[in-house]
């Protein structure tokens, strides 16, 4: 097969998680947070369709599991925009480390 050979993108797909897992764990602002947290799904697509381009057999496999995660992405995106806006509604910050709404 030629083309771009699959671990260019298993690079790429590394350095965005790299990124993304960066972006969730250092950044205190909840949007980023959820910003981060979409690059690592994002670089999980990138691998599951390199990996199902380059496999015998059924290619389509990881195009639909990459389709499963990007209907997870977007249902996590919707619940915690959703949970963020609640959040600065009634405190009126998004720094998570200012939120205690949910201490006992």
């Amino acid at each position: 097969m030629t083309g771009v050979p699959l671990v260019d993108f298993l690079v790429v797909a590394g350095l965005l998680f790299a990124i993304g897992l960066w972006t969730a764990l250092r950044r205190t602002n909840a949007i980023m947070i959820l910003m981060g947290i979409e690059l690592m799904l994002n670089a999980v697509n990138l691998n599951l369709v390199a990996f199902s381009r380059y496999m015998p057999g059924d290619a389509m496999r990881g195009m639909v599991f990459a389709l499963f995660v990007l209907t997870v992405a977007a249902a996590e995106a919707a619940v915690g925009l959703a949970i963020i806006i609640l959040v600065v509604r009634r405190r009126g910050v998004v720094d998570v480390n200012k939120v205690n709404l949910l201490r006992g």
